[in-house]
C-alpha cells in the first residue's frame, strides 16, 4: 500500500506543463528515491513482458516496445542527475551514492536478460523490411546488447555486474569528493590589497562569497574546474597567484577525506578488467570500437600530428613572456595567463579587463546567442517568468520556429554557487520523440561569477564565447527531428558530440552579431571597431599554450585508458608524471587543462578515452565554418541547411555521413591546423 508522500510524487504522472516541463515547485528531495524504485521496478515489469510475450518477436512489440519502456525512470533521472550537477546537497549526494550502484545493476538486468536478447538477435537476421531510422534503431539496439555483454558467458556476466556496480559507486564518489575539495579549496585572502588587478566588481563578489562563507570582512577566491583560474589574467600580486595556482592544481590530491587519487586509479583498473571480459586490450580500444574514431590508433595519428608543432608554439611564447618578465624571476604557470595578457596587450593593444564592460550577460543572451539563432535558423525567444526551474537563478524561454509554431524550452542556469559543479554543460529534461510525442526541454549550466543584488554580470570573452557553445548544444537538442528517443538530439556518439557546439561559437565574433551585442552597459556605445580588430588579431596569440594544456589532458586520459588489465596504480600523480613525459606535453609552465585528481570529464563524466572528442570534433568544425563563409555567413539558406541535414537528426543515421550530407565531402584537416596556427 502506497503512503500519501508516494501518492502524491510528482514524478507519477506526465507533466501537464508547458512541453513537459517538469514541476520544479512540487519537487522535493524526498521525491527522488520512491520515483527511482517505482521506475526501475516498472521498466523491469514492462521488460519482463517484452522478454515473455508468446508471439514471434517483431519490430513493434520487442524494440519499440523497449523505446516506450521506463520513461517515469527517465523523468526522475533526468531532473535528478541535473541536480546532482547544478545544485547538489549533502541529501541529493547520499541520494545519488545509494542509486548510481542500483542504476547500473538495473541497466545490466535488461541487457543481460538472455530472452531479450534472443529476440533482438532473431530480429536482426530478418527484419528487412524497415525505414532507415527503424533499422538502425534495431542495430543498435542489438549493439548496445552486445556491447554490454550479451554474448558473454553466465560467469563474465556475473563478473561484469559486479564490475558495473562498483564503477558506478566510485563515478559517484570522485565527483562528490571533488566538489567537496574544490569547495575546501577556495582561497581565503585578508587583505583587499593583494587583490590588486582585479576588478571591482569582481572584488566585491569575492567579498560576499566570503560574508557567504561566514568570512566577514574577508575575501574568497573559489576555483573553476579547469587547472587554470581565470583570476590568474588579472592578479598582480605573484604571492596569491601562486597560492591560487597551488590550490587549484592540488584539488583531490589534500591527503584528506576528499582524496580522489585511490578512487581514479580504481576506477582505470576496473575499466581495464571489463574491457578485458569483451576481449579488449584496453578500455580505450573497447570505447572507440563505438565512436567516428574506430581506434586508439587513429586518435593517435590526430594527435601526433599536433603535438609537436603546439609544443613548439608553447615554447615559443613562453620565450616571449620570459622576455616580458626579465630577469626578476623565472616564468612559472601562475605566471603564464598574466604575462601572456601583458603580451596579448602589448602585441595586439588589447586588455581583456577593457573588455568586460562591453560584454553584459543579458545583451550577450538575447542580442548575441538568440540574435544569431533567430538570423540563421528564424527562431525567436519569450522568456516565461510564470514556469518554474530547477533554480531561482535559472530562467525559462520559450523557444519558436520561424513560422510561430512551438519548438521547446530553453532553460539558462548561468551563475556558479558552492552546490554546483565546475564547468559549463548542458542538460536535457525532456528529449524530443515522435513515438512520445515530446519536443525538447534543455538546460545550459555555465559558472559564471554571480555579481552582487543590484549589479549586471561583465563576462570575459572566453565566457561569452562558453555561452554560444553551449547554446550550440542547446540547438542539437531543441532541433531534433526524431521518432525514437534514443536517437534524440545530442545522443550521438562522443566523439561527435561537440561537434555542433562548437560550431556554434563562431558567431560570437560574426562582425553582424558582434556588433549587436558588444555595447558599453553604461554609455550605450558600441565595442570600438579598432578593438573588434584588435581582439580577432589576438585570437591566435596563445595557442600554443591553449593545445598543449588541451593535448596534455588528451594524452593523459588515454595512458590511463589504455592500461591492460591487472595493472594496479600505486601512485597516480606519478604516473601521471611519466605518462606526460612519453607524450612528450610534460611542460613545468603549462600543466594538463585537467590533471588525474579533478579530471572529471573522465573520471566522473562520460569521456573516459573520449577527452580527444574536442579536438576530433573540432576538426568538423572548423571545416564547417570554411563552409559558412564560403556559402555568405549569417543567412537563413545557410541556417536550415545545417539544421535540415545534419542538427535534426540527431543519432538517426551515421554521423560522418551526416556530416558529408551537410558538407558534400569528408572533412579536411587544414582548416582546423590554420586556425590554431599549427602550420608551417
Amino acid at each position: 500500500m502506497q503512503n500519501p508522500a508516494e501518492e502524491q510524487n510528482p514524478f507519477d504522472t506526465i507533466s501537464e506543463l508547458p512541453y513537459r516541463l517538469p514541476p520544479f515547485d512540487r519537487i522535493e528531495n524526498a521525491h527522488y528515491r520512491p520515483a527511482f524504485e517505482r521506475g526501475m521496478s516498472d521498466q523491469r515489469a514492462e521488460v519482463e513482458a517484452i522478454a515473455t510475450d508468446p508471439e514471434p518477436p517483431t519490430f513493434e512489440n520487442t524494440v519499440v516496445a523497449l523505446e516506450r519502456s521506463g520513461q517515469l525512470l527517465q523523468r526522475v533521472a533526468a531532473v535528478f542527475f541535473n541536480q546532482a550537477s547544478s545544485d547538489s546537497d549533502d541529501e541529493i549526494q547520499a541520494i545519488q551514492a545509494e542509486v548510481s550502484p542500483k542504476l547500473a545493476a538495473h541497466s545490466d538486468a535488461i541487457h543481460l536478460d538472455g530472452r531479450l536478447f534472443a529476440r533482438i538477435d532473431a530480429l536482426l537476421a530478418s527484419a528487412d523490411d524497415l525505414d532507415a531510422e527503424s533499422r538502425r534503431l534495431l542495430e543498435r539496439t542489438h549493439l548496445a546488447f552486445v556491447r554490454a555483454g550479451a554474448g558473454l558467458s553466465a560467469e563474465q556476466q556475473e563478473r561484469l555486474r559486479a564490475v558495473n556496480e562498483e564503477l558506478s559507486g566510485l563515478e559517484t564518489a570522485f565527483q562528490n569528493k571533488l566538489l567537496a575539495d574544490t569547495n575546501a579549496s577556495a582561497v581565503v585572502v585578508d587583505d583587499a590589497a593583494q587583490l590588486a588587478g582585479l576588478s571591482a566588481d569582481a572584488v566585491t563578489a569575492a567579498a560576499e562569497t566570503a560574508r557567504e562563507r561566514g568570512l566577514d570582512g574577508k575575501y574568497v577566491i573559489t576555483l573553476v574546474l579547469p587547472s587554470g583560474q581565470p583570476v590568474l589574467t588579472s592578479l598582480t600580486d605573484r604571492g596569491l597567484r601562486e597560492r591560487i595556482h597551488r590550490a587549484s592544481v592540488g584539488r583531490g590530491a589534500n591527503g584528506n577525506e576528499h582524496d580522489t587519487r585511490e578512487t581514479a586509479a580504481r576506477i582505470a583498473t576496473l575499466r581495464a578488467e571489463r574491457a578485458a571480459l569483451f576481449g579488449h586490450p584496453d578500455h580505450a580500444t573497447y570505447v572507440l570500437e563505438d565512436r567516428t574514431a574506430k581506434t586508439p590508433a587513429a586518435v593517435h595519428d590526430m594527435l601526433g600530428k599536433l603535438t609537436p608543432a603546439a609544443v613548439a608554439n608553447a615554447h615559443a611564447e613562453a620565450a616571449q613572456l620570459q622576455a616580458a618578465i626579465g630577469d626578476e624571476f623565472e616564468l612559472r604557470a601562475w605566471d603564464w595567463a598574466h604575462y601572456s595578457d601583458q603580451v596579448r596587450r602589448a602585441t595586439y593593444d588589447i586588455d581583456a579587463a577593457e573588455l568586460r564592460p562591453y560584454f553584459e550577460l543579458n545583451r550577450v543572451l538575447r542580442d548575441g546567442v538568440f540574435f544569431a539563432a533567430e538570423k540563421l535558423y528564424g527562431l525567436t525567444f519569450t522568456e516565461r517568468d510564470d514556469l518554474v526551474a530547477h533554480h531561482p537563478d535559472a530562467r525559462v524561454f520559450e523557444v519558436f520556429n520561424a513560422d510561430g509554431s512551438g519548438l521547446g524550452l530553453f532553460i539558462g542556469d548561468f551563475f556558479t554557487r558552492d552546490s554546483k559543479r565546475g564547468g559549463a554543460w548542458m542538460n536535457s529534461f525532456v528529449d524530443q520523440s515522435a513515438l512520445q510525442g515530446t519536443q525538447a526541454v534543455v538546460v545550459n549550466n555555465l559558472n559564471i561569477v554571480k555579481p552582487p543584488a543590484g549589479e549586471l554580470a561583465l563576462l570575459t570573452f572566453d565566457e561569452v564565447n562558453t555561452m554560444f557553445h553551449e547554446f550550440g548544444h542547446a540547438l542539437h537538442g531543441l532541433f531534433s527531428d526524431v521518432t525514437y528517443p534514443t536517437f534524440s538530439g545530442t545522443h550521438v556518439l562522443r566523439d561527435f558530440v561537440e561537434f555542433p557546439s562548437q560550431v556554434n561559437e563562431m558567431w560570437a565574433v560574426w562582425p553582424e552579431v558582434l556588433a549587436n551585442y558588444a555595447v558599453h552597459h553604461e554609455t550605450g556605445a558600441p565595442l570600438p571597431q579598432d578593438l573588434v580588430r584588435r581582439l580577432l588579431d589576438s585570437q591566435i596569440w596563445g595557442e600554443g599554450f591553449a593545445t598543449t594544456e588541451y593535448l596534455a589532458a588528451t594524452l593523459l586520459d588515454l595512458a590511463w585508458h589504455e592500461l591492460p588489465a591487472g595493472t594496479v596504480v600505486d601512485d597516480p600523480l606519478a604516473f601521471e608524471a611519466a605518462a606526460l613525459e612519453r607524450a612528450g606535453v610534460a611542460l613545468d609552465a603549462v600543466p594538463p587543462r585537467y590533471r588525474t585528481s579533478y579530471f572529471a570529464h573522465i573520471f566522473a563524466g562520460g569521456y573516459s578515452a573520449g577527452y580527444y572528442s574536442y579536438i576530433w570534433s573540432e576538426v568538423l568544425d572548423a571545416d564547417t565554418v570554411e563552409w559558412f563563409k564560403e556559402n555568405g555567413g549569417l543567412r537563413r539558406e545557410n541556417g536550415d541547411h545545417f539544421r535540415r541535414t545534419l542538427l535534426s537528426r540527431g543519432g538517426s543515421v551515421d554521423a560522418m555521413q551526416a556530416f558529408r550530407d551537410f558538407r558534400g565531402r569528408d572533412p579536411q584537416i587544414e582548416p582546423l591546423l590554420v586556425r590554431r596556427g599549427l602550420t608551417q
